[in-house]
């Protein structure tokens, strides 16, 4: 029996998404505060003759949203570390999704960095930590943070990461959305509303409520720009903030280009209470997450 290794990656929240208007190459400039939250997937690699990729969700995950052929981001990445070492070697991955696809959490980049991990391990590659963020950042503007994992700063196009010091315990109520929305049309969109946009760099006052236990002071100094074209998109998003801000959290937002909103609590039994009421006002998937965790991780190795 062919050896496997399964690696598990965690969703993201940001916590501030400063978003400038287009450089010459296209790219917008960003400057986030990411924070993994305990909702994941996991990956699990096996080497076979050719590349093929699976899905096993549950059925809220829109699996045809899922794309099982050779563009999908976890081949992508196997196809990367392979060529980086010179190796013609391929692999069967199956991903056992958790994040929803396209809800703003970077459950693809998740993925794509899981697969890093795991080919990684599972051929003894000995692959840099450097080397591993390089590839990592050809792939995706979120995919180096999902190694990383923790709290951390991203500039650039969010790809150049620096851990940052967060010890509390936050506590979010996620609610994804029955469909999702495509990044590039929000960015698309972002441009119309904003075509001047000056870029929002990272203020002093979110860096020192991460050294502040008490989630009152990070939900004051929560940011996203992306949020209000989210919501000009989706009208809707908006209402479900209000609805979870009255039900009793901290503050709510939308992750990252959305559609999915999260909602920051006091405490445990605060994002339980937030939860129920959202349950009964009829969103089907509600789920309580802790943040930070821990980066990109092997869970199995048989």
């Amino acid at each position: 029996m062919s050896a496997s290794v399964t690696v598990r990656a965690a969703a993201k929240v940001n916590l501030h998404l400063g978003v400038g208007r287009p450089r010459a190459d296209g790219f917008h400039p960003l400057a986030t505060v990411y924070q993994t939250l305990s909702l994941h997937d996991d990956v699990t690699a096996t080497t076979r003759d050719r590349w093929s990729v699976d899905l096993v969700c549950e059925d809220d995950i829109d699996r045809d949203a899922f794309p099982t052929g050779e563009d999908n981001i976890v081949v992508r990445a196997g196809r990367l570390l392979a060529a980086h070492h010179g190796v013609s070697r391929a692999a069967e991955l199956v991903v056992r999704k958790s994040i929803p696809i396209a809800g703003g959490l970077a459950g693809g980049s998740a993925d794509a960095a899981a697969t890093l991990v795991a080919l990684d391990r599972l051929w003894d590659l000995q692959t840099s930590d450097g080397d591993l963020l390089a590839i990592a950042a050809q792939l995706g503007s979120d995919v180096p943070f999902a190694l990383v994992g923790g709290t951390a700063l991203g500039v650039g196009r969010g790809e150049v990461v620096s851990p940052l010091l967060d010890e509390a315990t936050r506590w979010w109520v996620v609610v994804p959305a029955g469909t999702g929305l495509s990044t590039p049309a929000v960015y698309r969109h972002f441009d119309e509303l904003c075509p001047a946009a000056e870029l929002v760099t990272v203020p002093d006052e979110l860096l020192t409520a991460l050294a502040d236990p008490d989630n009152r002071v990070l939900a004051a100094a929560l940011r996203n720009d992306l949020e209000p074209v989210a919501i000009d998109l989706r009208p809707e998003l908006g209402e479900l903030i209000e609805a979870g801000e009255r039900a009793g959290a901290l503050r709510g937002i939308v992750s990252g280009s959305g559609p999915t909103c999260l909602f920051l609590c006091s405490d445990r039994g605060s994002a339980d209470r937030v939860r129920t009421t959202l349950l009964d006002a009829g969103h089907a998937r509600v789920l309580v997450a802790l943040g930070p965790v821990s980066g990109t991780h092997v869970v199995e190795y048989s």
